[in-house]
């Protein structure tokens, strides 16, 4: 194995123990700081763009299966509506939820929605959302997902330390003249 392999292979050990954190530390966090997660992440993937103040948090109480909402354009026709659940792990989102989601999104007459969670789905609640006709979309997120992005995005996130790795430039160094007077032989 090279030492750049076996860099790669340490980085990816240190990037799912820092996944692992992430769950950890957002469950540590209360179901409404959750929310508000997720919407910042869904703004800082590009959701919203350039528009202020274009995600909120619904109210808390009464919300109506939506708790979140990121505006895409200026005017409002475009809007993402967003569940978030903050299960722990083993405890599965089930297909009964996204039944419920998507009534909340022809409620909400929006035909986007995102729905995260800090836990997984179960395979019913995968297989309902590719049985949702053309006129309402949902991506799941699942928590390896989710933790994935907020590395990505960089929310709540700093960079401790970064390795250079360098190789000649062969581009430079062949453009240099040989010294074939040198005596030097190549073994």
């Amino acid at each position: 194995m090279t030492p750049e392999e076996t860099l790669y292979i340490s980085y990816r050990g240190i990037k799912e123990a820092i996944y692992q954190e992430i769950i950890e530390t957002i469950l540590s966090k209360s179901p409404r700081e959750f929310e508000s997660i997720v919407v910042k992440l869904l703004q800082k993937m590009g959701y919203g763009g350039e528009i202020k103040d274009s995600g909120m948090v619904t109210q808390y109480t009464n919300d109506k299966g939506i708790d979140g909402v990121i505006n895409e354009d200026v005017l409002g026709f475009g809007r993402v509506c967003i569940q978030a659940k903050k299960y722990a792990t083993g405890n599965l989102v089930g297909r009964d939820e996204l039944q419920k989601f998507a009534g909340a999104l022809m409620q909400a007459q929006s035909n986007k929605g995102v729905f995260i969670t800090t836990s997984d789905f179960t395979k019913s609640a995968y297989e309902f959302v590719h049985t949702l006709n053309a006129n309402i979309r949902i991506i799941l997120i699942n928590g390896r997902e989710l933790a994935s992005y907020i590395f990505e995005y960089n929310l709540g996130m700093q960079t401790e330390k970064v390795l250079e790795i360098k190789r000649l430039d062969s581009d430079f160094w062949d453009s240099l003249q040989d010294d074939v007077d040198s005596g030097y032989k190549q073994v």
